[in-house]
């Protein structure tokens, strides 16, 4: 597509891209620059194998209280993650192929429905519960509410593109870098920081006990 056969609400979601890019862009440098923070503590455990623990069995729900005691939400905001995911996937799709027919479409209907389904019940959830209302500031109902239209629209575009999806992917892409929606970002960062952290104590990687001897050996992770 030229930029000059171009309507106005391309140009604008193409504009909002380049200042997101920009604005993650000044973010990663930022995390780069401030590197790890300094601890005097003296190591004694592996942090290496403390890092790669933090984004894999770190990462299980039954390693997380607020994960296997909310397993439902948990699974809604897993599902909801990976239909976030597909639907920028498709946004730099809808550049390049004009419209999806046929199964893949199909498909895509039905997960994008449930996805946003999951975002919708997420919301009323920290709506109606008094504890995720305590928890909750303005910028966590607008992230979760900016990310839920933007699946509901791009589900609509599946079907049938609208001028809308443009305006929506582009308030989406200008609010991603102020907002909480950053920590797409600097979770990474936060995870490897929690590695370097947790290893340097010995707690990551986690002990486990020999069933056979009664003792406690650690983990090996090469």
């Amino acid at each position: 597509m030229a930029v000059f056969d171009m309507e106005w609400f391309h140009i604008l979601a193409l504009v909002s891209l380049s200042l997101c890019l920009v604005s993650c862009a000044f973010h990663l440098i930022r995390l780069i620059r401030l590197g790890k923070p300094d601890d005097l503590a003296e190591n004694a455990g592996n942090s290496p194998a403390a890092v790669y623990y933090s984004f894999t069995g770190g990462m299980s729900p039954t390693k997380k209280e607020s994960a296997y005691l909310h397993l439902p939400t948990y699974v809604a905001g897993l599902v909801y993650h990976l239909g976030t995911f597909l639907s920028i996937a498709l946004f730099f799709l809808f550049w390049i192929v004009p419209g999806i027919e046929g199964v893949i479409q199909v498909i895509l209907i039905g997960f994008m429905s449930i996805s946003a389904f999951c975002g919708i019940g997420i919301f009323i959830k920290r709506i109606y519960k008094k504890e995720l209302r305590a928890l909750s500031n303005p910028d966590d109902y607008i992230s979760n509410f900016l990310v839920t239209l933007f699946q509901v629209v791009t589900l609509i575009s599946l079907s049938q593109p609208a001028i809308l999806y443009y305006f929506v992917a582009s308030l989406l892409l200008l609010y991603l870098p102020l907002g909480k929606l950053k920590h797409t970002l600097y979770f990474f960062a936060a995870r490897y920081h929690l590695g370097i952290f947790y290893g340097r104590l010995g707690v990551w990687p986690p002990e486990k006990q020999d069933k056979i001897h009664g003792t406690t050996i650690r983990e090996e992770h090469k």
